[in-house]
């Protein structure tokens, strides 16, 4: 225990060291955060304050846009910050505290992309029941179970490194503090603990990723049954989900489902999950969505702007 208080700080090395490429970064994520945070709640008004969206569907996106905005604000404004700041660091409660925060909110949204999964399924699968079955209590009860999951997920994460001796380097080229970043830098041999987080992370991100995919599969076997305008409508919104499941998952599964280690292409991966994907999921669900257009054309409107900028300022050399 003496020595992990050895390193009270961490200095975090951030996606890139070059000057000018820090400056192009920090306006490109500062419109991201700006965008996803403005996208996210504008949702949310949109879902709570609109008497057309009271269907469960409406609800769950509602909540994974809740989910999106918190997830993101756990990373990217400290990531904003480092770069235009001289001093890259971030304190050891601090680390353990953006370590727990965001597989808290990363873990919830996994879990209630399986709810919106199971709602898509009741929805199509058995429709003269729908309304029974995804009544108001059912689905807050859903959204509080994959939250409660998510704090179950997130929590073995500080537990494990909390104790693990840290007597220096401090140096970690991320941008964020994670596990594997962590675990190359603690003083003792982390087998073991690396072996639990690919249990942990990685085994999850692979079960629930099938679980989606097998769930899906069985909604469109149904939708062979359906008019060519209900089976338009029904792959419409079956599309978005599984886009969001696809972008989410892809990275996630390569990040953890291997030994224990870290590789140049993880911190940018990891930018495309953290923050990324909670910016695409409102321009997916409400491009891909009439009624969801219908309620918040300004959104949308902004969106498409937006996706503009971010296609050609991605193409910019570093």
């Amino acid at each position: 225990m003496e020595q992990r208080k050895n390193v009270t700080e961490f200095v975090l090395l951030g996606l890139t060291q070059n000057v000018q490429g820090q400056k192009i970064l920090f306006v490109m994520f500062l419109l991201i955060y700006i965008v996803t945070i403005v996208g996210n709640i504008l949702i949310v008004v949109t879902v709570v304050a609109s008497p057309t969206l009271d269907a469960p569907m409406y609800f769950f996106l509602g909540s994974l846009s809740f989910l999106d905005a918190v997830y993101s604000t756990t990373v990217t404004p400290n990531m904003i910050i480092d770069l235009i700041c001289e001093k890259k660091t971030i304190s050891f409660q601090a680390c353990m505290t953006q370590l727990f925060v965001g597989h808290l909110f990363g873990g919830a949204d996994i879990l209630l992309l399986v709810v919106m999964a199971y709602d898509r399924y009741v929805a199509i699968c058995k429709p003269l029941h729908y309304l029974t079955i995804m009544n108001q209590q059912v689905c807050v009860l859903l959204v509080l179970l994959a939250c409660v999951g998510g704090f179950l997920h997130a929590i073995l994460h500080p537990l494990f490194v909390y104790n693990l001796p840290f007597c220096g380097p401090n140096v970690i080229d991320h941008f964020i503090c994670d596990m594997y970043p962590l675990l190359n830098l603690a003083c003792t041999d982390t087998y073991t603990v690396g072996l639990t987080v690919l249990a942990n992370d990685g085994a999850i991100s692979v079960v629930i990723f099938m679980l989606l995919l097998i769930s899906y599969g069985v909604i469109l076997h149904f939708l062979k049954n359906f008019s060519q305008e209900g089976r338009h409508k029904a792959l419409s919104t079956c599309g978005s989900h599984i886009t969001v499941v696809v972008l989410f998952f892809a990275p996630c599964i390569f990040m953890y489902v291997r030994q224990p280690s870290t590789l140049p292409i993880d911190k940018f991966l990891t930018v495309f999950y953290t923050i990324i994907t909670p910016m695409l999921n409102p321009l997916i669900y409400t491009l891909r969505n009439g009624e969801m257009k219908n309620n918040n054309i300004s959104y949308v409107s902004l969106l498409k702007y937006f996706h503009l900028f971010f296609a050609y300022g991605v193409s910019y050399p570093l």
